[in-house]
């Protein structure tokens, strides 16, 4: 499980630094940017003058004295033409102004998000096999689409919007002053309770909404658990109580839900009060001026409209409220896992083309006084050290438990040791570029895994090898008959984990993939424990081609397989603890030797 604190113990972070986390990501969309800001300008002051001539088109036809006076020189009905021309062109031009700068923002919103959820998977690509051990798939997918989408939801619903709106009332305020400051200074003093009221309701809100996104990655983490292993769920009778279990988990996502949604009901509902309590401000108190004569009827007519208009923006923001707060949580949680550290990166100081400068015979391996453990208090190999020499066969054996798949996940540079080195060449891998040290060692597993796709492209597995050089590969590892037998050949389509193959079929593409890219050390972790009796012995020879003047490991439960290797290393709670010839290790009679009898009353 993650090591993330609770959402109820956790102290969201400043929006503002939230924003700030966006602006690289802004800054690969200035230019479209730049316009937006443009935009704001006009829009703002079409927006703020229009309250101000329906106010003066009250005034004129009333002939009140505050009307502008090169409108007073005009009839009714000219002086009227020219406000209605002059209020239409306003608002024609500020609903084209909104519906270009909305177009732009959703542009730029998709462009950011698509440039984050890039960032993301390469991120989550390059970190090391210890942070998936403790994060479940389900949480890291909600991360790279639920929590992305929130993200453009704030673009997409106007979060650039809400700079527009904020522009809006500077400009509305500035207006305000111009024309009656006594109003115009109860409108601004309304915003200060309500400021208030949206500050406490959005840190509660992030808190909700944080916790609300947690409960989700779990929920889809439960689902993503029970689809992979649904062959489990099934043979096993636990329909009704994972069904059980997964109504639990909804139960709960939904009250967290339920939490968002009282918040956020709560913002809309205090703002509509408050509007409405400075619109009745205004008749009140203008009233009373237009009583007393100090204010004419079409100004208190403005300031009706500029109440409209002052609390708009934060009716908007109300709108918005629930997908701008779920927007910035999102950034919180993708940051959190931007900020997840690469435990393994390439060494400033490594090397390009180290092992293929290499003149001499390539391929001998060392461990020197290892410790590993996936938690650093629990060691799962022990001082380990022994030295493959170049060409050599080996092979791994012992109990279950006792370390032989750590030592090809260390050799691999899956995992780093705690304590200790391991060496290629004479190299310490940690000065090896890892992409440099994966080309140099072929590892084939017990479960092929198989992408969606054509069979050539699970073999070439997206390196720009040619076709020939795939079906040379297939033939080598003499499985080009059973691919020509498929449907479509090498273009027959493969299902996601290549369901529409059997469990050899989907090994013996393996044993290809390994093949076409001619690596220096080969690894065979219980290669051909899924192969039948006549497929093994099938492959049996191309493995013996496979392996010529190549170092080899070869971790095999079944002795009878590793009688033909250089040496056998036998591991006993991830120590050393013999070496050897299998015919050495029968005459020692220890750990080996009872293994091997155990076999063979087996069989």
């Amino acid at each position: 499980m993650s090591a993330t604190p609770p959402a109820t113990a956790r102290r969201p972070e400043n929006d503002w630094r939230l924003f700030a986390r966006l602006l690289p990501y802004a800054r690969q969309n200035k230019p479209v940017l730049v316009i937006v800001g443009i935009l704001m300008l006009p829009l703002s002051f079409m927006g703020s003058v229009q309250p101000v001539l329906i106010g003066q088109a009250i005034s004129f036809v009333r002939q009140e004295p505050q009307v502008w006076s090169w409108l007073a020189e005009e009839t009714i009905s000219q002086g009227m033409l020219i406000l209605i021309m002059l209020l239409f062109a306003s608002i024609s031009l500020r609903l084209v102004l909104e519906s270009g700068q909305g177009y732009l923002v959703q542009v730029v919103g998709q462009r950011m998000t698509s440039q984050i959820r890039t960032d993301l998977f390469e991120r989550v690509t390059s970190l090391s096999m210890s942070f998936f051990d403790r994060t479940p798939v389900g949480k890291l997918i909600t991360r790279l689409t639920s929590d992305v989408d929130a993200l453009g939801e704030v673009f997409s619903t106007g979060a650039i919007g809400v700079i527009t709106d904020l522009a809006s009332i500077l400009m509305i305020t500035a207006l305000m002053f111009l024309l009656q400051w006594k109003l115009a200074l109860m409108l601004v003093l309304l915003l200060v309770p309500v400021s208030w009221v949206v500050v406490y309701f959005q840190k509660r809100f992030r808190i909700a909404n944080y916790r609300a996104r947690e409960e989700l990655s779990k929920l889809n983490s439960f689902l993503q658990q029970n689809i992979a292993g649904m062959n489990v769920v099934q043979l096993f009778r636990r329909e009704r109580y994972n069904a059980e279990l997964f109504r639990s988990n909804n139960q709960t996502y939904v009250d967290a839900v339920d939490e968002t949604i009282f918040l956020d009901s709560a913002v809309s509902a205090t703002l509509e009060w408050v509007a409405l309590v400075a619109i009745g401000g205004v008749l009140a108190l203008g009233g009373r001026e237009v009583m007393n004569e100090e204010m004419s009827f079409g100004l208190l007519a403005s300031f009706i409209l500029f109440a409209q208009r002052f609390f708009e923006p934060l009716r908007q923001f109300a709108d918005k409220f629930t997908s701008i707060q779920a927007g910035l949580t999102a950034v919180e949680r993708i940051a959190e896992l931007l900020r997840e550290p690469i435990a393994i990166e390439d060494s400033e100081t490594a090397i390009s083309g180290a092992l293929d400068n290499q003149n001499q015979q390539t391929g001998e391996i060392r461990f020197e006084n290892v410790w590993f453990g996936y938690k650093p208090d629990e060691f799962i190999i022990k001082n380990l050290s022994f030295t493959i020499r170049p060409g050599e066969k080996v092979a791994l054996v012992g109990p279950t438990g006792a370390g032989k798949s750590s030592v090809i996940r260390l050799l691999c540079r899956l995992y780093e040791p705690q304590q200790g080195r391991i060496l290629v060449d004479g190299i310490d891998i940690r000065e090896l570029r890892q992409i440099e040290l994966r080309e140099h060692i072929g590892v084939i597993l017990q479960d092929g895994f198989l992408f969606a796709g054509d069979v050539k492209s699970n073999i070439s597995l997206g390196d720009n090898y040619s076709f020939d050089r795939i079906r040379e590969a297939a033939r080598q590892t003499s499985i080009d008959g059973f691919i020509e037998q498929l449907p479509n050949g090498y273009d027959t389509q493969l299902r996601e984990r290549g369901t529409n193959l059997s469990g050899g079929q989907k090994q013996l593409l393996a044993f290809a993939r390994a093949a076409i890219r001619d690596p220096k050390i080969m690894v065979l972790d219980e290669a051909t424990a899924s192969l039948d009796v006549g497929t093994e012995a099938l492959i049996q020879e191309a493995l013996d081609r496979l392996l010529q003047e190549r170092t080899a490991i070869v971790i095999a439960h079944r002795l009878s397989t590793i009688r033909s290797v250089d040496r056998i290393f036998v591991l006993k709670r991830g120590e050393l603890v013999e070496s050897g010839s299998h015919d050495e290790l029968l005459a020692i009679d220890g750990l080996y030797a009872g293994l091997h009898k155990l076999q063979k009353l087996g069989t």
